[in-house]
């Protein structure tokens, strides 16, 4: 069960061009491609007449050319042509679905098109703003799409599964927690004052002493997680809004379901320090991507064991926002769902 009246990230601008772009999305085959003017569009990547894989042909002008029996198709889903036959059905046209170019992402509407208002996008502007450093990056994920905002909402397991970058110790033993719901938004806000820099950050910022660090977490439907992360010296007044003297980032993550069990990721880490050095850029983009690819190891096997039939699991305090979060995606669901059959 997906979410479908929602905008959701289907690729980087820079994959979108005038080679179609082959992605499941929720179940459903699209195809990518850019006009001649540069315009994204996404239709349904089956051809009408026997099912080939649109994004296997070619564009011819805007028209999509089937690689099986030459039908083109136009950026409304019409069929324009037919080899051989100057008749064409009524019923030779594809799905096509609303899409917009924002953030240096491509985003995708698969649900009700009148609904589609691209004022609803989620806010990543970070990607646009100068006074910000950020490299959208991809992976594709092997397991349910839930299973990485589960991973991003319960930051507890960088004591142990990052250890060498980004987690330590005090993440758990010396962490003031809370997590707080309004709306359809979960907030998970994690303090560790007095404690040592993880690796990550004493590459970044040059840290000799202890910190003051913080993770504030936003979830956002149906999959958006953006990470207010960062550190600054012990008692410079971090707590009170005083980040001076240290470091800020974040993390933004959206996550689209491609089945019930694989998934894409997009995700960035955006800084605001030392932008005149481009190291550290490249520096964050590796250690994030490294540090992600872990995680997928993680869901993955996760999700292998969980294909081989449900156990009872335990559920632990620090389990609150995850759970939090999947109940406003059931509600959500339901809520959609219903109006649907209403209509």
């Amino acid at each position: 069960m997906f979410l479908r009246n929602y905008w959701y990230v289907a690729a980087t601008d820079a994959e979108v061009g005038r080679k179609p772009l082959a992605r499941t999305i929720l179940g459903e085959p699209v195809v990518f491609f850019r006009t001649e003017a540069g315009a994204p569009v996404a239709m349904e990547d089956r051809c009408a007449h026997r099912h080939l894989p649109l994004s296997m042909g070619k564009l011819v002008g805007d028209e999509l050319q089937c690689h099986y029996h030459g039908l083109r198709f136009g950026t409304d889903g019409r069929c324009t042509r037919i080899p051989g036959q100057e008749q064409i059905p009524r019923a030779a046209k594809v799905k096509t679905y609303p899409v917009a170019e924002r953030y240096h992402w491509i985003w995708i509407w698969t649900g009700d098109p009148a609904l589609a208002d691209p004022a609803k996008i989620t806010d990543f502007h970070w990607f646009d703003d100068p006074n910000w450093g950020a490299k959208s990056s991809y992976l594709h994920v092997e397991a349910n799409w839930q299973l990485v905002v589960d991973n991003l909402l319960d930051l507890t397991h960088l004591a142990f599964v990052h250890e060498t970058t980004i987690g330590n110790s005090a993440l758990v033993d010396n962490a003031a927690v809370k997590v707080q719901r309004a709306g359809d938004h979960v907030t998970v806000t994690r303090w560790i004052i007095d404690s040592p820099a993880p690796p990550t950050f004493v590459k970044a910022g040059g840290f000799t002493a202890n910190v003051d660090r913080w993770q504030i977490i936003n979830f956002t439907p149906p999959a958006f997680l953006r990470l207010d992360v960062g550190a600054t010296p012990t008692g410079t007044g971090a707590p009170d809004g005083k980040r001076v003297g240290g470091i800020g980032m974040w993390n933004l993550n959206a996550i689209t379901p491609e089945t019930d069990k694989t998934a894409h990721y997009f995700f960035a880490q955006a800084y605001n320090f030392k932008l005149d050095q481009p190291w550290i850029g490249d520096m964050l983009a590796k250690q994030i991507t490294d540090i992600f690819m872990d995680d997928m190891a993680m869901v993955r096997a996760q999700q292998k064991n969980m294909d081989m039939g449900p156990v009872p699991s335990v559920t632990l305090g620090q389990d609150k926002a995850w759970i939090a979060m999947r109940g406003i995606v059931d509600r959500l669901i339901r809520e959609e769902q219903g109006k649907a059959k209403a209509a």
